[in-house]
């Protein structure tokens, strides 16, 4: 498929919709297929990325011709995030809906991830992945806890809930979230899909734990909000990194473009309810009718051919939800403890006694017994005796085995990831009757 060989079913004026149709049908909680939750919140937090790209088009533009061919498009584009968001019900909980967040971070970075052919952008993708992986565990136990409510009866088998890299690990000094930028002109077409979709996705995320967070009751399930909404934050500065900031405003509108028509079309292709399906199919072809567009202003105002950006605009491998599980394991076997420095990835062991990484960690944390990400484990433990999982078999990781202990080292002090020797294991003692 190649949208630019597409032509327009309508006038971009002719494809806006009226109030019935920006209203669709809210899918059922509990008997909707967990993948068609996973496409309907990563298209609401893509179409959030377009409108938000072009209010900040238009306030850095002094033309208001192109303007006002901007804010064409960006009417369309809110109003396929209304129709696309307006799919969920209202009697799904905020929690209920975490839930779907956090899968779709888990098994949308898990596919990119492996069919990223840039090993650099491929390492953030897998560095990251660990993290949305525990937030799920952390969210799945408070859902347990608060609304007595199994998270499996919402993912069904498509994923595990288990600990990964540890929440209380995940805050590093700012400067260790920026990534190297990959260069949209070189790079496959693949690795520049993968930074727009990944950082649109979590930046939904970051924008939903902004604003929802403080609607939680007082306690952990507020503070946990807290926490990982903070963490998103550096997960959105990660993932954004890797955009080429080379790239003029018209450059990247025709990306952006290019990475919406490339989503729907997948989803079409892959959807399993045949209402949603329908939505996918309307909006793929308002979708190339924005894409056209792009293409003429670029080609108008800059003088470049979308070819020069795109070269073949054939797709690559549409995206296809499914299960992740054994990459998944694969990924923490292997990095559970590392963290950032920089640019890079290291082990925590690696780094130097005094590095800012310890020194950040331990002021935003205080004492560990009143980490949120800690404290919902803990209080999870003791409401029922061991923490809620779903596994398929035990951790890869010794350390995250326990179902009545929660590891609040791992990642986070040199030496957690391996067998402590008498000085460490004192003090790990010292931290357990703390917490």
């Amino acid at each position: 498929m190649n949208p630019f060989d597409q032509k327009p079913a309508k006038a971009i004026e002719d494809m806006a919709l009226d109030w019935k149709d920006l209203s669709p049908r809210p899918y059922k909680k509990l008997d909707t297929d967990p993948y068609t939750k996973a496409r309907i919140i990563l298209m609401n937090g893509i179409e959030v990325e377009a409108v938000m790209f072009g209010h900040n088009f238009n306030r850095n533009c002094e033309d208001n011709d192109l303007r006002r061919e901007l804010a064409l498009v960006r009417r369309i584009e809110a109003g396929q995030q209304k129709q696309v968001n307006w799919l969920s019900p209202s009697d799904e909980t905020p929690l209920e809906t975490t839930i779907g967040y956090e899968q779709l971070a888990v098994d949308l970075t898990a596919w990119l991830a492996m069919h990223e052919p840039d090993a650099y952008a491929k390492a953030c993708m897998d560095f990251a992945l660990l993290e949305d992986f525990d937030h799920l565990y952390r969210y799945a136990n408070l859902l347990k806890m608060d609304e007595d409510l199994p998270a499996h009866q919402l993912v069904q088998d498509t994923i595990e809930i288990t600990p990964g890299r540890p929440t209380i690990a995940h805050h590093r000094h700012p400067i260790d979230s920026v990534r190297a930028p990959r260069n949209a002109k070189t790079a496959d077409i693949r690795t520049t899909l993968g930074a727009l979709i990944l950082t649109a996705g979590e930046q939904q995320t970051m924008n939903y734990y902004m604003n929802l967070g403080n609607t939680q009751p007082e306690g952990v399930a507020r503070d946990l909000y807290l926490e990982i909404g903070m963490v998103e934050e550096e997960h959105v500065t990660h993932y954004g990194a890797l955009l080429d900031p080379s790239c003029t405003w018209l450059e990247n509108l025709l990306l952006r473009e290019y990475m919406e028509t490339y989503l729907y079309y997948s989803f079409y292709e892959t959807e399993v309810d045949p209402y949603v399906k329908k939505i996918w199919e309307r909006n793929f072809e308002q979708e190339v009718a924005h894409l056209h567009k792009a293409a003429e202003l670029l080609q108008k105002r800059e003088g470049m051919e979308w070819q020069q950006l795109i070269p073949s605009g054939e797709f690559p491998e549409l995206l296809d939800f499914h299960p992740t599980k054994d990459y998944v394991r694969e990924v923490l076997a292997e990095q559970a403890t590392l963290t950032a420095r920089e640019e890079e990835f290291v082990e925590v062991d690696d780094l130097p006694n005094d590095f800012r990484f310890f020194t950040w960690n331990a002021q935003v944390n205080g004492r560990v017994q009143d980490v949120p990400s800690h404290r919902v484990i803990r209080e999870a433990q003791k409401k029922d005796g061991r923490d809620y999982r779903l596994e398929d078999g035990e951790s890869p990781i010794r350390e995250l085995r326990s179902r009545t202990e929660d590891n609040t080292k791992l990642g986070r002090i040199q030496g957690a990831g391996h067998d402590l020797g008498k000085d460490a294991a004192r003090e790990e003692s010292k931290e357990a009757v703390l917490a």
